[in-house]
């Protein structure tokens, strides 16, 4: 009879680490005007400090940032213009709605924004609001103004594709 080799065994494996989670956003409000005055080189994520019922009113979609810009002042970053609506059910201790809310981020990103704002025509723009994993953020943008002629030809670009959209959606049928 003969005997059969025996094999080494592979050494245990580890348990693969628990999958990411997706990040889960919800977008509160969309800063569309920002996009076609402004000419964006560059976004970036921050936080915000908010109160209670700064949050609640958010989760019910009541804030706006029309008229919304931040600046940096002694070492951090404010935002100003940001309404965020009263909460319905708050009482005494309810919100300022137009207050300036600071912006949570490192010193290092502070110092970069800085001084590229310091640059002609820079300025920072929220761009949008939101919730990821159920913390309040917002899209800050490096931004410089357009001149009128780039605004037609943003409006140019926009009318030209939905034509192209709408002939070729006419052609499938």
């Amino acid at each position: 009879m003969s005997k059969k080799k025996s094999t080494p065994t592979a050494p245990a494996q580890k348990p693969s680490a628990p999958a990411e989670k997706a990040d889960t956003i919800k977008v509160i409000t969309d800063n569309k005007r920002a996009r076609f005055e402004y000419e964006v080189l560059e976004t970036l994520e921050c936080g915000l400090a908010l109160v209670g019922t700064e949050v609640k009113s958010m989760r019910q979609g009541l804030a706006n940032l029309q008229d919304a810009h931040a600046r940096i002042e002694a070492g951090e970053v404010w935002l100003y213009g940001c309404h965020i609506s009263p909460y319905d059910h708050g009482n005494r201790f309810n919100h300022d709605p137009d207050r300036k809310r600071r912006m949570l981020l490192h010193k290092y990103e502070i110092r970069r924004l800085k001084a590229k704002v310091q640059e002609k025509g820079l300025t920072l723009i929220p761009l949008k609001l939101y919730f990821k994993n159920n913390r309040a953020k917002i899209a800050l943008g490096l931004c410089r103004g357009k001149k009128l002629h780039d605004k037609r030809d943003t409006i140019s670009k926009r009318d030209s594709q939905r034509q192209l959209e709408r002939v070729v959606k006419s052609q499938r049928y």
